[in-house]
């Protein structure tokens, strides 16, 4: 295959954007439960849609009354067969920008799953994704969050049958159905996703449109700081007051199977320092429990 018919996978990490070319019209169709929608292009193996999960917690946290968000799957990559480019090009590639994507986002990833067991395909984790999504949104959401631990913290090539199933168990899925639904109806679900992405022009992950009931929509895209999140939203529900962060530290961290570092201290509004102290306070309390990974802790409320 000769390289100008090849996609270019390209994540850079000052636009906080996994691109992929694709060319075509917006799509007008928005159903909004909440106020707002946000309409978010991702994918499983995206270190940039990674790097923004303590903005989108946060959000969720002081914003949630306001919004739902409609999680469509992208297709960053179909096989290596038909990626190529100068940035990412192959899976040693993605070991060493996965490595420079932890130190700048400041959250656990380790590469070497890209050396040791590499990734053929983000196809197989989007797939599971949506039969996980046919189980309910909240079920379907933490699935993903821990196929994302999976990839980025513990090494695991979440193309694996085993490690999605593992996942589907791990977040209280029917993992029977899971698994009939992962070989029948989602990839079905899928090619709707990919055909969404196609219409909707999106060129990369993460892009997020924030969109209300008369189709007024704001896009961010890219890895942005939380405060372009916050006013994107805020432009079509001006006025609307933040949810007061509670005082313990548990009750937030209550509300989530893990957390990392980074998000801790995006929902204080901590430093990094101040945040690794009060979680290593937290668990001389044996109030949280700290698991090590080589790219960093995850913390858990015990």
């Amino acid at each position: 295959m000769q390289t100008e018919n090849k996609d270019l996978m390209n994540c850079d990490m000052e636009t906080g954007i996994c691109e992929i070319p694709q060319a075509s019209n917006e799509s007008k169709n928005a159903i909004v439960n909440k106020p707002v929608k946000l309409l978010y292009f991702t994918d499983p193996i995206c270190s940039s849609c990674w790097g923004i999960e303590p903005q989108l917690r946060k959000l969720k946290q002081e914003y949630g009354e306001y919004f739902d968000i409609e999680y469509r799957m992208g297709g960053l990559l179909k096989s290596w067969s038909e990626y190529g480019g100068s940035d990412v090009n192959g899976p040693e590639s993605v070991a060493q920008h996965w490595k420079e994507a932890s130190a700048y986002y400041n959250m656990p990833i380790d590469g070497e799953v890209w050396n040791e067991d590499p990734l053929n395909s983000s196809y197989p984790p989007a797939i599971a994704f949506k039969a996980a999504q046919l189980q309910g949104s909240y079920k379907a959401d933490q699935f993903l969050r821990r196929i994302k631990e999976m990839v980025f913290t513990e090494k695991k090539n979440i193309t694996k049958l085993e490690h999605l199933v593992q996942a589907a168990k791990d977040t209280g899925l029917d993992h029977i159905q899971f698994k009939f639904d992962y070989r029948n109806k989602a990839k079905k679900l899928f090619e709707e996703d990919l055909l969404m992405v196609r219409e909707w022009g999106v060129r990369g992950f993460p892009t997020i449109y924030f969109i209300d009931g008369d189709d007024n929509r704001f896009k961010v895209y890219g890895s942005k700081p939380y405060q372009v999140y916050e006013d994107a939203l805020l432009k079509l529900v001006p006025g609307q007051v933040k949810k007061e962060t509670p005082s313990s530290y548990e009750t937030i961290l209550k509300g989530y199977y893990t957390i990392t570092l980074k998000e801790f201290a995006v929902f204080f509004d901590k430093t990094m320092e101040e945040a690794g102290a009060i979680l290593q306070e937290l668990e001389r309390q044996n109030k949280v429990r700290r698991t090590e990974t080589k790219a960093g802790p995850l913390w858990k409320v015990i």
